[in-house]
């Protein structure tokens, strides 16, 4: 792509794509002709099976287009049509309170370092193994953590986005769960959910568990049932273990890299990795406890040394197998995100072909999928289903 194409993706055609895209999520509302309408029907209630295939999960909200984790970013992906929106990455504050954001760490996601009464609060800690620089969620009381602002994780992939920067607050997870409900009646339509218990062995250490707060907060809101709209997730299968018998919510174990190992299993010398995990035996056991699987795409197909794709792997067909559901992690829209096939011209915030990569990963028989950019997916999902 030459750079006037680019030019036009970040700014007049990138409009242009949104717009274009929020018709299209009203048309998968309202009904498309053929199997569109089919894979776009079943909102309300029904648990995992009402959810259209394949599922168009909001990640981080649109985190494309906005700051991640903020209302800003979880409404904005409705308004695209995304069917589910994840909502949040759970933290724990110094006293006790779930917050939404990507990681502890909020240095880089905001604007504490412009507050100069909380420069003191900046250390060093070991996170799973990796020594992180910054301010972190524990070290500060909830009320302290309202008076900060969200800022844009990626300035060099989305200028556009740093706009917004200072507009939203953190979300509390207790805040979503009422949020949840609010544009459930707004939109006259059940609105999803899909939070993440984010370093769960790093907090029970600290004392702040994280899956006795969840449960405790779904069933206050009536929300931990087998059919209710949040299913939750982690990379620590002990984690989903631990929430399987608190809550009767769908389960989602995330999995990263083949050669990589839960940090869970980590600690606590557990000698398998995630290739262990994604054979037979490691699907059947995770089927005990679990409803689905969120892997990496490169779980899914495999890349080249180049960052092209190579080969399918047989893990959608065996995940099924068990009764598993995929919803793999994360399409983006900009080129350094995308497979080297689908990438054009080399900017780093200029948009390749999205839609190619979508249509080849839904071929594989995934059930849904995580993106930052849910309009582009609406929009390849109706694609796909009327092709």
């Amino acid at each position: 792509m030459g750079t006037q194409e680019n030019e036009q993706t970040g700014g007049t055609g990138r409009r242009a794509l949104l717009g274009a895209a929020v018709l299209g999520a009203g048309g998968a509302v309202l009904g498309l002709s053929g199997t569109a309408r089919a894979a776009g029907a079943g909102h309300g209630g029904g648990g995992l099976k009402s959810l259209p295939k394949p599922t168009i999960i909001g990640h981080r909200g649109a985190s494309g287009y906005r700051p991640e984790h903020t209302f800003g970013s979880y409404n904005l992906a409705l308004d695209l049509g995304a069917d589910i929106v994840e909502a949040g990455d759970l933290v724990p504050t110094k006293d006790g309170h779930l917050v939404c954001r990507h990681e502890p760490e909020i240095g880089g996601t905001t604007n504490v370092a412009d507050h100069p009464e909380f420069a003191d609060r900046k250390t060093t800690k070991v996170l799973d193994g990796v020594s992180t620089t910054g301010w972190f969620t524990e070290d500060f009381t909830l009320a302290e953590l309202k008076t900060l602002r969200a800022i844009e994780r990626i300035p060099a992939n989305r200028p556009h986005n740093t706009i917004y920067n200072g507009r939203w607050e953190i979300p509390t997870f207790e805040e979503v769960l009422r949020w949840q409900d609010e544009q459930t009646r707004k939109r006259g339509k059940q609105v999803w959910i899909y939070p993440e218990t984010k370093h769960p062995t790093y907090f029970r250490k600290l004392g702040l568990g994280l899956e006795e707060r969840v449960a405790k907060l779904l069933h206050k809101y009536g929300k931990d049932k087998r059919d209710s709209p949040v299913i939750l997730q982690s990379f620590e299968p002990s984690s989903i273990q631990r929430l399987n018998t608190l809550v009767d919510n769908p389960l989602v174990v995330l999995l990263s890299a083949a050669s990589t190992r839960p940090w869970d299993f980590v600690e606590a010398g557990d000698p398998r990795t995630v290739a262990d995990l994604i054979t037979p035996k490691g699907l059947r056991e995770i089927a005990g406890y679990a409803q689905g699987l969120g892997p990496t795409l490169d779980l899914i197909i495999t890349k080249k040394a180049d960052g092209s794709l190579d080969k399918t792997t047989t893990l959608v067909a065996d995940a099924h197998k068990v009764g598993l559901i995929l919803h793999p992690y994360t399409m983006r829209n900009e080129n350094p995100f995308l497979p080297a096939d689908f990438r054009k011209g080399t900017d780093a915030d200029g948009y390749g072909d999205p839609f190619g990569a979508f249509r080849t990963y839904f071929a594989t028989g995934i059930d849904g999928v995580f993106t930052d950019n849910a309009d582009t997916g609406v929009l390849a999902r109706q694609d796909f289903v009327n092709g």
